[in-house]
């Protein structure tokens, strides 16, 4: 960012996904990133084909995210989100529910992060 200006997009499902295909700590590369740069996070499900996983975005999002979502909200603070859904489009009060639990996820985050300064 300080050379570029550039700010970023972070999709933390796309992290997930490829750590797990490339064999990297997603921990790690969400602590590479400077957090001032952050200016939007998104979120989304995948689909899980045993040796590896593709960034769909039609798939519920799953616990291992959902650990790294909580885990990038304790390092970067309070950034607004965005849960990604292209296709296999669940009704309203499901989608209603899935967005409740990323506020859910993100206060409980935050509340750790305050409790650990």
């Amino acid at each position: 960012m300080a050379r570029s200006g550039c700010e970023l997009l972070l999709d933390v499902n796309n992290v997930y996904v490829s750590s797990v295909n490339h064999g990297f700590d997603p921990r790690a590369f969400i602590d590479a990133i400077p957090a001032v740069a952050v200016r939007q996070i998104h979120l989304a499900g995948h689909e899980d084909h045993g040796n590896y996983i593709i960034d769909t975005h039609d798939h519920p999002i799953c616990d291992a995210v959902w650990d790294l979502y909580a885990y990038t909200v304790r390092r970067l603070g309070a950034v607004p989100t965005m849960i990604e859904r292209d296709d296999n489009i669940p009704s309203l009060d499901e989608l209603i529910a899935e967005l409740d639990a990323v506020r859910r996820v993100a206060q409980q985050a935050l509340t750790k992060q305050k409790q650990a300064a």
